[in-house]
Order: structure tokens, then C-alpha cells, then sequence
């Protein structure tokens, strides 16, 4: 089938039409998805990105990066009580969601308790209760202590 120069024409020009919105629509959802993070501008956003790398990825070197004082001292033992042990992306890590279930806040210091479920390979699911305080250390959040309870 042979194609008119009208037809390819015609093409070209519904092409250029609908170019400009698919590119609008690429960097609108890039932006987005981009936006998923946290915003660690602010005690919660901190505490989140804590909870994260601590409880769901279990990486504590990166949960450090935003620790200080007592948090620092625990996560530090933490590191000192596991070492020796092989844990890589081969380890079995659990499904963790977490949600808040409290907040309290003031200019230079926030506490945020939060619930999370945890699903072992096994099927089995149990909560667990962490309990985050943060501190603002000059521009900048940082979680001073966290505790788990049942």
C-alpha cells in the first residue's frame, strides 16, 4: 500500500500535535514519582525516612545519616551486635507497612509513634509499635531516640 504525500503530511502534523502533550504528561509523572519521597525539611518527613531505612529496608548505615545523640549510641550497638553476620540481598527480608498513629510537635522538637505490620516469608504478621523522637539541630531534623514496644 502506497502512501499519498497528503497522508504522510497529515501524519507528521498529528505527530507534532500530540508531541507536546505527551512530553507534558512524562514530566508530569516524573515529577511525581520524584515527589514520592520525604520532605527532610521537616521533623516528620526525617522521622519517615528513619523508619524507612531502619524497619523497612533494614539498612542501618543509612538510617545513621540521620540520627544523632542516643539514636546514634543505639544504632551504633546495633551495627556491633550483628556483625559477623552474612545479611545481603540474599537475606530474607520481611514485608513492612507502618502507618502514624500519633504526632506532637514543637519548633525544635517532635515525637511521632507509628504502627507496623510486619509479614515474614513464612505468611506469619505481627505489629510493633516505634516510638520516634527528633530533635532540629541547626537547619537541619535529626532523630535524637527511638524505641519498639508490642
Amino acid at each position: 500500500m502506497r502512501r499519498s504525500i497528503g497522508s504522510a503530511n497529515t501524519l507528521h502534523e498529528a505527530i507534532l500535535k500530540t508531541l507536546p502533550r505527551v512530553i507534558f504528561a512524562f514530566i508530569l509523572v516524573s515529577s511525581l514519582v520524584a515527589g514520592c519521597g520525604h520532605d527532610l525539611n521537616t521533623a516528620q518527613g526525617v522521622a519517615e525516612e528513619f523508619v524507612d531505612q531502619h524497619y523497612v529496608y533494614i539498612d542501618i548505615q543509612k538510617a545513621k545519616q540521620y540520627a544523632v545523640g542516643l539514636a546514634l549510641v543505639k544504632l551504633n550497638e546495633e551495627i556491633r551486635l550483628i556483625a559477623g553476620q552474612r545479611i545481603d540481598v540474599s537475606t530474607q527480608k520481611p514485608k513492612v507497612n507502618y502507618s502514624l498513629l500519633e504526632k506532637k510537635e514543637s519548633p525544635d522538637r517532635a515525637s511521632f509513634l507509628y504502627e507496623g505490620t510486619i509479614r515474614s516469608d513464612d505468611g506469619s504478621t505481627f505489629t510493633r509499635k516505634w516510638l520516634i523522637a527528633a530533635r532540629k539541630e541547626g537547619n537541619q531534623w535529626r532523630v535524637s531516640n527511638f524505641s519498639e514496644s508490642d
